[in-house]
């Protein structure tokens, strides 16, 4: 059952997540990637560790809910920045990347006009997130450990590639239902006005 609590455990973790994204942005920034990495590592533990919590004792909350993807995709968007900001990685990634969220948001506002909440997560989206979240430590691994660049680069790069692409697909999917979803009430208005003609 999914509450309305704001301090517990697992939220907490998620604030700490949340509180660490600036600090690991500037350590990326600055070049000390094996500390990004490290980072990084804490972020992802605390991550598996307070949904672990929640479910176990039972704290599912709908704050819970909005921070632990928020946390994600601003670590995926520190990530592209820091790289970007070193040249690592091109700009027009992060624009792709970021580009799909503000597309994402502006679907939302749309639902919400129409008097719907947000779509459920499409299992596309949790691909897309996974590898994205896996490229870019992939390629930090190589720019920390110079010796591990001739396979953390082309395997980073390989999943990053793939990720933007099944990400915007996945805002294709939402873009789709969104249609489908803000037409069902008109739908219904319809029939109920014909059937009052009759």
């Amino acid at each position: 059952m999914v509450s309305d609590r704001v301090l517990t455990l697992p939220n907490v973790l998620s604030f700490l997540r949340l509180l660490l994204v600036p600090v690991f942005l500037v350590l990326l920034a600055q070049g000390e990637d094996a500390w990004a990495l490290v980072v990084l590592s804490i972020s992802s533990i605390t991550d598996w560790l307070d949904g672990f919590l929640a479910r176990r004792w039972n704290q599912i909350t709908r704050l819970g809910q909005l921070l632990d993807p928020a946390a994600d995709r601003l670590y995926i968007f520190a990530a592209l920045i820091g790289l970007a900001w070193r040249d690592l990685v091109p700009w027009w990634i992060v624009l792709v990347v970021v580009g799909r969220d503000i597309f994402l948001l502006a679907l939302g506002i749309i639902l919400a006009n129409f008097g719907f909440g947000p779509l459920p997560v499409h299992h596309l989206g949790k691909v897309a997130t996974f590898c994205l979240f896996y490229a870019l430590p992939m390629i930090m691994l190589g720019q920390a450990f110079p010796q591990l660049e001739w396979w953390s680069q082309p395997v980073g790069w390989a999943f990053g590639i793939w990720g933007a692409f099944l990400y915007w697909w996945a805002g294709i999917i939402y873009a789709i239902e969104t249609m489908r979803v803000i037409r069902l009430p008109r739908v219904f208005e319809d029939a109920s006005s014909d059937t009052l003609g009759r």
